[in-house]
């Protein structure tokens, strides 16, 4: 497996590949790799020549200051959550090399974001709603990333977790509207045994916390029941969820939506597929999770 920490390295490596008729597969994280992610690299072990993730701590998705719900309070600036973002490269390319990675893509934010540095991509209205709304420029940070990876790694494919859904429906539109040829895969969220979506944050929760943490999971199955034994209210079933989490004591909701699919809106009434999806925190720590329903 290589590890290349140049752009230029990158892009030349993907070429090559090309020329010989390999066919690419990408997983874009920001390291702290756990099961979630190794899922997503042995498929594309398998489905692919080559396996290509980079890891990248992306600066410009973490805004100056997050804005909350009133009945939240802050817990800290982007910057500090920046900071504090776990790193261990030398752990999570073995877990790579384990997984069935070839290349591990792992630049500098200097060489990502010069000084010079002024390009941005912005999805209007998709990037405005659900976490969006209270993290002012994350995805405008996500979508640009995204942009660059694309352009350097030249992937057939890249993966993408269902956890992040609002992210994935973001990459998406990106690619589609600007006519990157690389085909978007998003495949399901891989949970722990008790419901709770593997996520890089859960190792900030302590004992207490973790095991509160799994009332997310618990209010999506709740809001999923509810559907399908043919409660099409929206407010309703949002208020049981509500109710459901509040139980929890280190609980705080940031939000609970049902949205359309395709325009991220709320509805009223459930006449078709749709996402549920929620931000909780639980202590100092923000989770989010989703199903689709």
């Amino acid at each position: 497996m290589k590890i290349i920490r140049s752009i230029k390295e990158m892009s030349n490596f993907s070429q090559m590949m090309h020329i010989k008729g390999k066919t690419i597969g990408f997983v874009p994280t920001m390291g702290a790799l756990h099961e979630g992610h190794l899922t997503l690299i042995r498929q594309v072990h398998k489905e692919n020549d080559i396996v290509v993730v980079s890891i990248f701590v992306n600066p410009i998705q973490f805004g100056p200051k997050w804005l909350w719900l009133k009945e939240a309070k802050p817990r800290s600036s982007g910057l500090e959550d920046y900071r504090r973002y776990p790193r261990n490269l030398k752990l999570d390319a073995q877990l790579c090399e384990k997984a069935g990675a070839d290349v591990i893509f792992c630049p500098e934010a200097q060489q990502m974001y010069p000084g010079s540095y002024k390009t941005y991509v912005n999805v209007s209205d998709l990037s405005d709603c659900l976490c969006g709304k209270f993290r002012p420029g994350h995805f405008k940070g996500v979508a640009t990333v995204a942009t660059k990876l694309f352009n350097i790694v030249n992937p057939d494919i890249a993966y993408f977790g269902q956890k992040d859904a609002q992210q994935a429906i973001i990459v998406k539109k990106t690619v589609g509207d600007l006519n990157i040829p690389v085909q978007i895969k998003v495949m399901p969220t891989i949970r722990e045994k008790d419901g709770l979506a593997m996520s890089s944050r859960n190792a900030y929760l302590n004992k207490e916390e973790r095991q509160d943490a799994t009332v997310l999971y618990q209010a999506l199955i709740l809001a999923k029941n509810l559907i399908r034994e043919g409660n099409i209210n929206a407010s309703d079933i949002i208020r049981k969820m509500r109710q459901l989490i509040n139980k929890k004591k280190r609980a705080q909701i940031q939000y609970i939506l049902i949205v359309d699919l395709k325009d991220l809106k709320p509805v009223d009434k459930i006449r078709d597929k749709v996402l549920v999806a929620l931000s909780v925190w639980i202590g100092k720590t923000r989770l989010i999770d989703n199903i689709i329903t």
